[in-house]
């Protein structure tokens, strides 16, 4: 027994440069992932919430176009998604796999179409009272949506941005399918393909304590900023 634990210890120092390289490899495609589901999937679910029917900025037209944007991203197989970029991927980057950029276009995609869908459902939760109160105080869209809206709805869009995030970390490893690196490429390369299973098995312990690594702390944020 003693052995065999001297031996996969051994066994994971000897891997440790390419494993070390794989979560930095994962970790730059969860942070293009997440600054765009910030800087873009909560514009977009904003926007979702407030064009659709007896909200502020009604417009049946650019809610439809969003609500059909988004559900195709975010039913279309994420694999798939992959393959499919993969020509744009090459035009605009110069190369579609192999390197962590590349690999983070689609994160990208379906980080902003998850993230969005949940800032919507977020907003609808904000009882409607309080959108009512906001316009008899003649706050403007703008007002309406950074002093009320957002700030009723924080604890549940870090909620579901914690969320968001462990998707993330699923759909990184998928990307070592294609070689777009990250822990999952690892896992596949070093563990399943040359069937070093301790090796493989311990990819996956890793990708277990970052999920919940975001999961505490998500939930943590986010019952430290609900005052309700």
């Amino acid at each position: 027994m003693t052995e065999s634990i001297s031996l996969y210890i051994e066994r994971v120092i000897e891997f440790s440069p390419r494993l070390i390289e794989s979560l930095w490899e994962t970790g730059i495609m969860l942070f293009f992932a997440m600054i765009a589901a910030i800087l873009l999937g909560i514009p977009v679910g904003t926007l979702l919430y407030l064009t659709a029917d007896t909200r502020p900025m009604a417009n049946r037209f650019l809610n439809r176009l969003l609500n059909i944007l988004v559900n195709i991203i975010r039913s279309f197989p994420f694999l798939l998604l992959v393959v499919a970029m993969q020509p744009f991927i090459r035009q605009v980057y110069g190369r579609a796999t192999g390197d962590p950029i590349a690999a983070s276009f689609p994160m990208v995609v379906i980080a902003i179409a998850l993230y969005a869908r949940f800032v919507e459902q977020s907003l609808m939760e904000v009882p409607r009272g309080i959108t009512e109160t906001a316009q008899s105080m003649g706050a403007t869209n703008w007002q309406l949506v950074w002093k009320f809206l957002y700030v009723e709805a924080r604890s549940s869009l870090v909620i579901g941005f914690t969320t968001a995030v462990i998707s993330f970390v699923s759909y990184s490893t998928i990307m070592g399918v294609v070689g777009g690196g990250g822990i999952g490429d690892f896992a596949i390369r070093y563990g399943y393909q040359r069937y070093e299973t301790d090796i493989m098995y311990t990819a996956i312990v890793l990708i277990i304590i970052l999920v919940e690594i975001f999961q505490w702390l998500g939930l943590k944020l986010a019952k430290r900023i609900d005052k309700r």
